[in-house]
């Protein structure tokens, strides 16, 4: 029986995150879990501004934690459709993996700013994602978004569109 392995998801908005981790979810004994699919059904009405959606992010992450811990343990392989875009999501999302004593993979998907926007403006006017950003809330998420880097000792895969 394989390993389990704890896959975190790095990339800007629309840059093809949720389709990576879905289809990275499509192995054997392996969970995806979400953050938008939860906000959304948590919180459906509550989700205004990007404040909003950071503290109830948050919400969802203790309890996530040790749901994902436990499953790791329970020799199930996790896809955490959770945005590893800072170095301290990314030290957070690897002490599940720590803790749970199995290895993990950080999937960083590299896409330039034009085509992220260019494909949330497709995907808003399509109405297929559970929150659609506006151009200032890319921008302002963006700002903060920081690429994965090996001195993180993480284990990165780059995906490049």
């Amino acid at each position: 029986m394989p390993k389990p392995v704890l896959h975190l998801i790095s990339g800007k908005i629309a840059s093809g995150k949720s389709t990576l981790a879905k289809s990275l979810a499509v192995e054997v004994s392996t969970v995806l879990l979400s953050e938008d699919h939860w906000l959304s059904r948590l919180y459906p009405e509550h989700i205004k501004s990007v404040n909003d959606y950071v503290r109830l992010a948050h919400q969802i992450r203790q309890v996530l934690g040790p749901l994902v811990i436990d499953l790791l343990r329970a020799g199930v392989t996790v896809v955490l459709d959770l945005p590893a875009n800072t170095p301290q999501d990314r030290l957070w999302l690897r002490n599940l993996a720590d803790a749970a004593e199995v290895s993990h993979c950080v999937h960083y998907i590299e896409v330039d700013d034009d085509t992220c926007r260019e494909r949330l403006h497709l995907r808003n006017h399509r109405g297929e994602h559970e929150f659609a950003a506006t151009d200032a809330e890319f921008d302002l998420i963006t700002s903060y978004f920081r690429a994965p880097h090996e001195d993180e000792g993480l284990q990165i895969k780059i995906h490049r569109q």
